[in-house]
């Protein structure tokens, strides 16, 4: 291809301090980076249309058709590494400068970008704070009136090798607000809303301009509709009130205040012969800020197979979504409103941490939700959870009987909940880690999933009852379902953890290896990981790995010993069980008392 002259939006991006990060550890900087681009930077510049140019050791530069998917791609990525970055030392951080630029390019005949529109974008990302992301008035100029951002205006700046100065914008990850405008249309909007998070589904738009392809378009989105109506804590819009919008063009705020809802998902179908595209997009109708975007790829010959694949991603990639969003909009709310529900959404967060410090907040407010609604499955069934952490992991105890609390508490929660596959599997998940009810637990988390089989968390923790309950396939194949349905997932780390366990108890040590060294990549603080590495490093025979992962075991966990983890790992299957120990004590853990 000769070269061509053409208009782009350019990201360029690069790490801080990479010379630092690798200088300290760069066998580990690295696995750290190349999970980053598998797990995390690779999909979300897909999902954003984008094309990596190049690659440098610490950088890319990207090209985007749309200077609004190139910001929301580096917002993406920006937000993503403040969730990844929390809990982690600061020298550990990677922390991104991004660049943004509209401008003239020539692409070479190999694909490689030359011209000032390249240079201005990096010129940028040089000039960028760590995490944050720099637009020239050109870039900030198309996307300021298409998303809500909160910027600095950086005036006029001197950029080396470039001839003009150029004005310049910086964002800040995490900043995007709602304009005043917006957030009045969100108050408005609210007291018309119901108590639960409500959702409607506008018909995509057939971008193939063939019309045969419309009962296609029309079947998979019903049955993204019929997928989401089957998660009780959602309120979704019926097909026939959210099908009037068919064929005209809208907007999503006006929808929102027709429909009384909070979140509205649109999106598109291209086809091209026998293969076939479809973009989705989850916005917040209040304020109209984009919440999640993906795009999907398959062939036509099997429409009802291709309309499965890409329900149960949509629906995988939504609830976490969601439920994200439900917390910043709990936290936003007066004190004086808030209700069980509220409480449970505020605990989340701290829930998900599995830190002691945090877990003790999470009770707190799910203690106080259970006393306004004492039936509450939800916060009954994330109690439950909350003292699985405290138990299986020796953090001192929080009632005079933590695990009596935690059993009776999963009973409620089964009780309360018999058609929430959230309380279900967490309810289950109790059952078996720290009540050895293996009966009533592994029928509870397939119960959950047969309930809910499109939600990658429920998969995920149906998945860890059943390999600690010595179904290995089982839950492999779970926690599998969940990996693909959540690949941007914050705690994909702990499902790799899981699976892990399941690869070294089924007598693949290597593979245990390799899964537990991948969740270290993504996170080094979650002391779990290292017992599975322990062990697997010990039957491979490479005890001095192993005695380097145990002097970082104690570390985390100086209260670590031989007896605690005989007492408290919820390993059904007793040699399963003998495997770690006997590794724990290679690795040179104490014995204990």
């Amino acid at each position: 291809m000769p070269e061509q002259r053409k208009l782009a939006a350019i990201l360029a991006a690069d790490v801080v301090g990479y010379s630092r990060l690798t200088s300290a550890d760069e066998e580990g900087t690295l696995a750290r980076m190349r999970a980053l681009r598998s797990d995390l930077i690779d999909p979300t510049v897909e999902a954003h249309n984008g094309r990596v140019v190049k690659r440098t050791g610490d950088g890319a530069l990207v090209e985007f058709r749309s200077v609004v998917e190139a910001v929301r791609c580096a917002i993406r990525v920006q937000d993503a590494m403040t969730e990844r970055n929390a809990g982690l030392p600061p020298d550990r951080h990677i922390e991104f400068r991004m660049g943004v630029h509209l401008g003239d390019v020539v692409e070479e005949s190999d694909g490689d970008l030359m011209g000032d529109g390249v240079n201005i974008a990096a010129r940028l990302e040089g000039v960028a704070e760590p995490g944050a992301i720099c637009l020239s008035e050109d870039a900030y100029r198309q996307v300021k009136a298409r998303l809500n951002l909160m910027v600095s205006d950086l005036g006029d700046t001197k950029l080396k090798n470039i001839a003009e100065p150029v004005r310049i914008y910086s964002l800040k990850a995490g900043t995007a607000e709602p304009t005043k405008q917006a957030a009045t249309a969100a108050l408005d909007t609210a007291s018309n809303l119901p108590d639960k998070p409500s959702i409607a589904v506008l018909p995509f738009t057939n971008m193939s301009g063939d019309l045969e392809q419309e009962y296609f378009v029309d079947g998979m989105v019903e049955d993204i509709i019929t997928a989401l109506s089957r998660f009780n804590q959602l309120f979704v819009i019926a097909r026939n009130s959210s099908f009037v919008y068919k064929g005209s063009a809208v907007d999503v705020k006006q929808v929102g205040r027709e429909l009384g809802v909070r979140y509205v998902l649109e999106g598109s179908v291209r086809k091209a012969g026998s293969r076939v595209r479809i973009t989705g997009q989850l916005i917040d109708a209040a304020t109209g800020a984009h919440l999640w975007a993906d795009r999907f790829d398959g062939e036509l010959e099997d429409v009802f197979d291709l309309q499965d694949r890409i329900t149960a991603s949509v629906v995988g990639a939504i609830e976490p979504t969601m439920r994200k969003a439900e917390i910043e909009r709990s936290r936003r709310k007066p004190a004086d409103n808030l209700g069980a529900y509220d409480l449970y959404l505020q605990a989340l967060p701290h829930v998900y941490t599995i830190r002691e410090v945090d877990n003790r907040k999470a009770l707190d407010l799910l203690n106080k939700a259970i006393d306004l609604d004492p039936s509450y499955g939800p916060a009954l069934a994330h109690a439950a959870w909350c003292l699985v952490q405290r138990i299986t992991r020796a953090w001192p105890p929080i009632n005079h009987d933590d695990l009596a609390t935690a059993i009776s508490l999963a009973r409620r929660a089964l009780a309360a909940g018999d058609d929430d596959a959230v309380s279900i599997v967490l309810g289950g998940f109790a059952l078996v880690m720290v009540g050895r009810d293996y009966a009533t637990g592994l029928d509870a988390v397939r119960r959950a999933v047969d309930l809910n089989p499109g939600s990658g968390f429920v998969n995920a923790v149906a998945g860890c009852a059943q390999i600690f309950g010595d179904n290995l396939d089982v839950g492999l194949r779970h926690l599998e379902r969940a990996m693909a349905l959540g690949p941007l997932d914050p705690n994909f780390f702990s499902h790799l953890t899981v699976a892990a366990c399941a690869r070294l108890f089924g007598g693949r040590p290597d593979l245990a290896a390799e899964l537990a060294e991948r969740s270290l990549a993504l996170n080094a603080e979650w002391d779990s990981t290292y017992w599975v590495l322990i062990s697997a490093y010990t039957q491979l025979d490479r005890l001095p790995e192993a005695r380097t992962a145990a002097a970082r075991l104690m570390a985390l966990s100086p209260e670590a010993t031989i007896d605690k983890y005989r007492k408290y790992l919820p390993i059904r299957n007793p040699d399963s069980l003998e495997i770690v120990l006997k590794g724990l004590r290679q690795a040179g853990l104490p014995e204990g008392a």
